[in-house]
């Protein structure tokens, strides 16, 4: 094991801590931050250590079984770190913190979607489970809940988010704290709000009863195409819209697994041609899991490509001037769920 590596490693944990420290997304002991060094082996910060005064000392080399590797008392929240790195194989860092909005928000609510666009496109719906014991004892239901979003809140207790980068986990918390202090001060300047965790229910159940009544699709069929296709060009709220913001551009979808591609030609919002070039001016590239989850509404296709989940090639900013035209296309896509 390279121990220039393993200092380099130890050295971002102790930037990100002070980071999450010095804008006050942690306090006291609370919370715990951790990397993948190899397939089997992480570092985890120690058993009551202030995440904002860091040293080497307070990071702790372990294994994937929980064996700690070098001495010292571990974090309590090992079991977390441990199972998530073990169910999600290109997940390289977590961080799980005790951030004073966001818990105050699911201590009455059970989901959360943001205002803004920005956090809609990086956040989407954030979820919540529920949490009995001051650490987590059963990481199945965070794991579920991580399988359509890279950041889940442990009600009564924090918030957790995994990803590629250290970096990427920390925005995902600044993101979600920012983005409830959003909705807390604009209902200062309005009437009480509808409870959103109300609303989020709502939509969960309308999609459970919706996707028992359509078709399900073979995923990247050409008989799914053709749905697609045929959606996108009779809906008469894409047409408007594709027509206002004049999108013509080239859009291409790829399974990773198989190569498989389908481009569509838009022009001002309606399909003109499908093809099957890679080269297309945009192209969106995942995995089998996460686009099934994206034809079965269990993930947003924007915020998975913000989260890294999905790959798109292209100019972010000039796909995001059709975000209203595009955000319609993703909903129609949701309308061909897949077996």
């Amino acid at each position: 094991m390279n121990e220039q590596h393993i200092k380099q490693l130890k050295t971002n944990i102790i930037a990100i801590g002070r980071l999450l420290w010095e804008k006050d997304l942690v306090s006291g002991l609370n919370g715990n931050i951790s990397t993948r060094v190899e397939a089997e082996t992480i570092l985890l910060t120690a058993h009551s250590t202030c995440l904002g005064l860091l040293q080497e000392k307070d990071i702790l080399l372990m294994n994937l079984d929980g064996e700690l590797l070098e001495g010292g008392s571990v974090s309590s929240e090992k079991l977390l770190h441990t199972e998530i790195y073990k169910n999600f194989p290109d997940v390289m860092d977590i961080i799980h913190t005790h951030t004073t909005y966001t818990n105050a928000f699911y201590l009455k609510h059970d989901c959360f979607t943001p205002m803004t666009f920005e956090s809609k496109f990086y956040l989407g719906e954030v979820k919540s489970i529920p949490q009995a014991t001051p650490s987590v004892t059963d990481a199945r239901p965070v794991i579920e809940t991580l399988k359509g979003n890279n950041i889940v809140v442990l009600k009564n207790h924090g918030v957790v988010a995994m990803g590629k980068e250290l970096f990427d986990c920390f925005l995902l918390i600044q993101g979600l704290e920012d983005a409830i202090k959003i909705e807390a001060i604009s209902r200062l300047f309005d009437s009480p709000a509808a409870s959103v965790s109300a609303k989020g229910k709502k939509s969960s159940k309308s999609k459970a009863k919706e996707s028992k009544e359509v078709k399900r699709f073979k995923l990247f069929s050409d008989e799914q195409i053709k749905e697609i296709v045929r959606l996108v060009n009779e809906d008469a709220q894409l047409k408007d819209l594709g027509e206002k913001t004049k999108m013509t551009m080239d859009l291409a979808v790829k399974l990773n697994e198989t190569g498989q591609v389908y481009s569509f030609c838009f022009k001002n919002g309606a399909i003109d041609k499908v093809g099957q070039d890679e080269t297309a001016e945009f192209l969106i590239s995942a995995p089998e899991n996460i686009w099934r989850a994206v034809f079965n509404r269990e993930i947003d296709p924007f915020v998975a490509t913000t989260q890294k989940k999905m790959n798109l090639r292209g100019d972010f900013a000039k796909i995001s001037k059709w975000y209203a035209p595009c955000s319609r296309i993703f909903e129609l896509w949701q309308r061909v769920p897949v077996e």
